[in-house]
């Protein structure tokens, strides 16, 4: 499958009555194609195929596309637990993605994938320590996106506790940052940490909540409230 013909194949299944609404709901000026996301996930799911590279220069190819749902499809190509033979390639496409993320459902699609490369090499988040600082507030908000994976285990082990925390520690650079986009990202890390490990993030919000904005604070507390 190259690039030209999973576009023609998208293209053939668009459906002209939904462009307007996509493009109020997402708020950003691209081509939309009204296709449901179930379709998308089907599509990915046949277009993996076995080459790698073949993946890889199709993902770019949609990417490159600017079309929304082309965009989500190149993601969704990257959303697997294991890549092989070497997953670096597809951890340095998503990396590369960051800088033209500018909504919602793409941004998490991109950083579900990211969370699985994470997962296979957790060395990476040394690299993403230096997104607290981009200037770029989708590179900031990935953080969470991509270490959502480890506020969700009931039994984490050590090596998890310590990932939990780094991220708290970022979470804590960033408090302060009132940009709705990452107190939100902030917030719901922290919801859903609270129902796997209410210690830490009752800790954080003793600690630093009072420097994020109050219905962060409110989202982020929501599942401690209800299991008090």
């Amino acid at each position: 499958m190259t690039p030209q013909d999973a576009l023609a194949h998208l293209d053939s299944l668009k459906d002209e009555t939904k462009f307007e609404s996509l493009a109020k709901h997402h708020g950003v000026d691209r081509p939309y194609l009204g296709i449901a996301t179930p379709v998308l996930d089907q599509l990915a799911k046949d277009w993996r195929g076995d080459d790698l590279h073949t993946r890889l220069t199709l993902a770019a190819g949609l990417w490159d596309s600017n079309i929304h749902e082309a965009r989500i499809c190149a993601a969704k190509l990257l959303t697997q637990a294991r890549i092989r033979p070497d997953d670096t390639p597809a951890w340095e496409l998503l990396v590369g993605w960051l800088a033209d993320l500018d909504c919602v459902a793409i941004a998490d699609q991109v950083a579900n994938a990211a969370s699985k490369r994470v997962i296979w090499d957790t060395t990476r988040l040394d690299e993403i320590d230096g997104w607290t600082t981009s200037e770029h507030v989708w590179t900031r908000r990935a953080i969470f996106g991509a270490t959502q994976p480890w506020t969700k285990q009931n039994r984490a082990k050590l090596e998890d506790e310590a990932i939990r925390d780094r991220a708290l520690a970022w979470a804590t650079i960033l408090a302060e940052d009132h940009d709705p986009l990452i107190q939100r990202a902030i917030a719901w890390w922290l919801r859903d940490l609270s129902r796997h490990d209410v210690p830490r993030v009752q800790t954080f919000l003793e600690e630093h909540g009072e420097r994020m904005t109050r219905s962060a604070r409110r989202e982020a507390a929501q599942m401690l409230k209800r299991q008090a």
